[in-house]
């Protein structure tokens, strides 16, 4: 089944100063954006992964990237690589959600295998490869597969947003 994918980040900013008889102003405008189409070589994708998940006061899980996600048409998926990966938390959390670290078979690509990366209420992470980056970021099946997301607190649950493109080979 074909995939097309398109991802960016964008950031917009003016920094002004007053000065005696005008206001001097530093607009920035950048922006980073990959195509990818359906394929398993550089500039292209043919597995996508998307949900909002919730996890319970404390909670943590392991999404194995290489043989238990499904899609949204009930097919599991089998990451070999990632080329671009999307982590929003809801801006109704108390608590913080949590990436990485996990006790075993940690996909360490991304973070090494006991690096994790806060994402407070409302926060969001974006990962884009390159359009020419064969490599991507690997995912290797049963010793480097899973990604550990955790509530960072008790009392309250959190809720996320996750986009992961890759390939299949």
């Amino acid at each position: 089944m074909p995939l097309t994918s398109d991802l960016g980040v964008s950031v917009s900013s003016t920094q002004t100063k007053a000065a005696d008889l005008s206001t001097p102003a530093d607009p920035l405008a950048w922006r980073r954006s990959l195509h990818l189409e359906s394929g398993t070589s550089a500039g292209k994708a043919d597995l996508r992964f998307a949900d909002t998940r919730t996890l319970a006061a404390s909670a943590t899980e392991d999404l194995d990237l290489a043989g238990v996600l499904v899609d949204s048409f009930g097919a599991t998926l089998t990451f070999a690589r990632i080329k671009g990966l999307v982590i929003a938390a809801s801006s109704a959390n108390t608590n913080n959600v949590v990436v990485g670290g996990a006790a075993a078979n940690a996909w360490a690509a991304l973070l090494g295998a006991t690096g994790t990366l806060t994402l407070r209420p409302g926060a969001s992470v974006a990962l884009m490869t390159g359009s020419a980056d064969s490599t991507a970021y690997a995912v290797t099946a049963g010793t480097a597969d899973l990604l550990k997301i955790a509530n960072s607190g008790a009392g309250t649950s959190v809720s996320y947003d996750i986009v992961i493109i890759g390939t299949s080979a």
